[in-house]
């Protein structure tokens, strides 16, 4: 039975940005209500206007955005628009509280975790510090962080993503609101952890009775965790219904295209070329945690152990497995971003024994597309400079014809080249993830690392991405080296797949092998979680 009068109430809003050549009309129109108790879920493509909506609720706005006169937005009956910044502070962070889709850019760097969610609690509450930091301790140990007292005094960039999202939703949690504003909350996070924390979501709402107004591009996750969807299309609503409707018998066609926008199995591989891109032999990575007074090693994790592998020309080998198991390390030390121990060559020549001269010249053919495009993209450049910054260094273009190199790159990956003189943070993160594979591929590399290139990504435009990805291979004979937890998208893609567990290999062997016969407990765990994310998807 639907409430006379709805915890929240948006109404006919409509969100217009003022760029330097045109207004954009990012929101047109919409209108939905939350319930107490409800979870409500805003599906869409990235650029659809899912986080612009629930940035207008949350006063979030910036300076260039402008909201209709006849746009509404009532939290228990009160007009939040007209609100001034003072008053909406008394709202925001305590009784409607958001998780923001990138926890590392959310949480304050030079502050320890512990500070940040108690300073939250002395915002709004009357309680001294010694207070705040026992309900912050209760709160981590609430969300399950590893550890919680000890964790307190540590900094954002020592938890994994995995653990940083945990903190982020027990910030949300401290003032017990009456909404949480989830957006994007597993959008890179691995199966099994993704589980975990959609299972702690569902819970902590049973106990506290809060609503949640559910932001994501993953229908898989919606379809478990949501009661009622509404999908946006270019910034209006095209579709609403209870979570059966939607998925059982779904009216517009963007709704059928959603749903039917799953990564498919990648076929039997092809017999592998003689030639060889890249090896690694007993690759090893060791971090010092700590030393004695003498500089001496005390203390260290072995983040890599003894790890090889082949990438031959026009191969894409996977890497899965949970944060933490040394995905994203090993990578890193193949590009030489790390140090390492063990053997790395490129085309046959050990890349430790060439010279500065020739590591300087191999950056043309060994190309990276990091997990976090909003930290790998300059906030100071274009798109354009951005793009075609290795064009600048490895050739003699001039500036007109590396520009029209950069438009064609922006088409590839399904981005308007007219955006060319914007900067990443007019982009959402899905469009930056875009950005960061057209920078890669500009070079046409004989190798690329993909480290996590499509998690930002919604299912339709993963799906381009991957067919792009495709292409460009069997067109360059590229070899690729592709990390993700989405064992979907490194089935779709994968000839050859390695599962990785605390930085070892627990099982290898081609896509078929792997994810229909798995020999390791742990892969077939992996399988599992992602079945229980997906089931009936």
């Amino acid at each position: 039975m639907v409430s006379a009068a709805p915890l929240l109430q948006v109404s006919h809003l409509s969100v217009s940005f003022a760029m330097e050549d045109e207004t954009v009309a990012a929101v047109k129109d919409i209108s939905f209500q939350l319930e107490k108790g409800q979870t409500l879920a805003l599906v869409g493509e990235s650029g659809s206007g899912k986080s612009v909506s629930s940035s207008s609720i949350m006063g979030l706005l910036p300076a260039n955005a402008a909201i209709a006169p006849e746009s509404s937005v009532r939290f228990q009956q009160q007009e939040l628009l007209t609100l001034s910044e003072k008053q909406l502070r008394r709202v925001r962070g305590d009784r409607i509280a958001m998780i923001f889709q990138e926890p590392m850019t959310s949480l304050n760097p030079y502050m320890p975790v512990g500070e940040q969610v108690a300073e939250a609690i002395m915002c709004h509450r009357k309680v001294n510090r010694k207070q705040a930091v026992a309900e912050t301790l209760a709160l981590f140990e609430k969300v399950q962080l590893p550890d919680p007292a000890k964790r307190l005094g540590h900094y954002p960039h020592e938890f994994s993503g995995g653990q940083l999202q945990r903190i982020m939703i027990a910030m949300a949690l401290a003032n017990k609101p009456d909404i949480l504003i989830a957006d994007e909350p597993t959008t890179a996070l691995d199966v099994t952890v993704q589980a975990e924390v959609l299972k702690l979501l569902k819970d902590i709402q049973a106990e506290m009775g809060m609503a949640i107004l559910f932001i994501t591009h993953d229908l898989g996750v919606v379809k478990h965790f949501a009661d009622d969807v509404v999908v946006m299309c270019k910034g209006e609503v095209v579709e609403t219904g209870t979570v059966q409707q939607i998925f059982e018998q779904p009216r517009h066609s963007y709704t059928k295209m959603l749903l039917d926008a799953e990564p498919k199995a990648h076929g039997p591989a092809s017999a592998a070329p003689a030639e060889v891109v890249l090896t690694a032999e007993d690759v090893r990575v060791r971090y010092v945690l700590k030393t004695n007074w003498l500089g001496q090693e005390t203390e260290h994790l072995d983040a890599v152990k003894g790890i090889s592998l082949t990438v031959r020309p026009g191969q894409t080998v996977g890497i899965v497995g949970e944060s933490g198991s040394g995905k994203s390390t090993l990578g890193r030390a193949l590009m030489q971003l790390l140090p390492s121990s063990g053997q790395i060559a490129f085309a046959g020549k050990s890349i430790q024994a060439m010279s500065k001269q020739e590591r300087y010249a191999l950056k043309q053919n060994m190309q990276m597309v990091f997990q976090d495009p909003y930290g790998s993209l300059s906030p100071r450049m274009t798109i354009g400079d951005i793009i075609t910054e290795p064009l600048t260094v490895f050739t003699t273009l001039t500036k007109p014809e590396r520009m029209q190199r950069a438009r064609q790159a922006l088409e590839e990956v399904r981005l308007d080249p007219h955006c060319i003189n914007r900067y990443p943070h007019e982009f959402s993160g899905g469009q930056r993830q875009r950005i960061a594979i057209a920078r890669a591929l500009i070079m046409e590399p004989k190798f690329i690392l993909l480290d996590e290139p499509t998690s930002a990504l919604d299912r339709s435009v993963q799906l381009t991405v991957l067919e792009l990805l495709k292409d460009i291979q069997q067109r360059h004979n590229i070899g690729y080296l592709f990390i993700s937890h989405d064992l979907s998208v490194i089935r779709a893609i994968s000839d050859e797949v390695i599962v990785m567990q605390r930085g070892e290999v627990v099982e290898r062997g081609t896509a078929q092998q792997v994810f229909d016969a798995p020999q390791q407990p742990y892969t077939q765990r992996l399988i599992d979680a992602c079945m229980l994310i997906d089931e009936a998807a």
